[in-house]
């Protein structure tokens, strides 16, 4: 099991970071969320109580990860744009 949250707090929390960056990647993609999304992050609220700051550390493990999946994306796009550009200029 993968924890990014020190102290680690209970087995499992890299699933709800895992969730929070699907969620994120969604948004980010135009992907219309399901409910599934936030049933699952809203069952962590009573872990996430016990430490004020987890949350925070979670979001921001999230947005890592997320940003991480979308530069695939971004990546691919300038490639693909750049042998459009290539294709049009030949």
């Amino acid at each position: 099991m993968v924890f990014f949250l020190e102290p680690r707090i209970g087995a499992g929390l890299s699933g709800y970071c895992a969730e929070m960056a699907g969620a994120f990647v969604c948004a980010a993609l135009g992907i219309e969320p399901t409910v599934r999304h936030s049933d699952y992050i809203g069952a962590w609220l009573d872990i996430m109580r016990a430490d004020d700051r987890a949350i925070v550390r979670a979001a921001s493990a999230a947005s890592r990860a997320a940003d991480y999946l979308l530069a695939f994306r971004d990546a691919a796009g300038a490639e693909a744009r750049g042998a459009l550009i290539e294709r049009r200029a030949a």
